[in-house]
């Protein structure tokens, strides 16, 4: 068995470099006279800000660097543009028939062209 106490003076370990930054970090600065009014005038700032229109945008900005959302914006106005498209077809749609209707009306009565009443309608 080797005595433990004796270690060969090549097997020694380096000093490690984070001991010197690990010992300033571990000394904390005093805190500021003023500490409690700028932590108030953060919370007032950031509490404006919440209100302000452009905080609205950022806010949605930040919503939609979320791919789920962002997938969801996109598909939600894909849904509204096939939305309107179809309610612009249907309204083409209803005034061609329309327009179908009253030339096959003219068609079946001739006198309708003479009835200035009937030209209205």
């Amino acid at each position: 068995m080797r005595d433990a106490g004796v270690y060969p003076a090549a097997m020694s370990t380096p000093p490690d470099p984070l001991d010197p930054l690990l010992d300033r970090w571990a000394q904390a600065p005093a805190p500021a006279s003023n500490l409690a009014s700028e932590v108030w005038r953060r919370i007032a700032l950031t509490e404006s800000s919440d209100r302000d229109p452009e905080g609205f945008w950022t806010a949605m900005g930040m919503w939609l660097v979320r791919p789920q959302f962002a997938a969801l914006f996109v598909i939600c106005c894909a849904l509204a543009g096939l939305f309107l498209a179809q309610v612009r077809v249907t309204q083409r749609e209803r005034e061609h028939s329309a327009l179908l209707a009253r030339s096959y009306l003219q068609l079946i009565d001739p006198l309708l062209k003479a009835d200035p009443a009937a030209k209205v309608r």
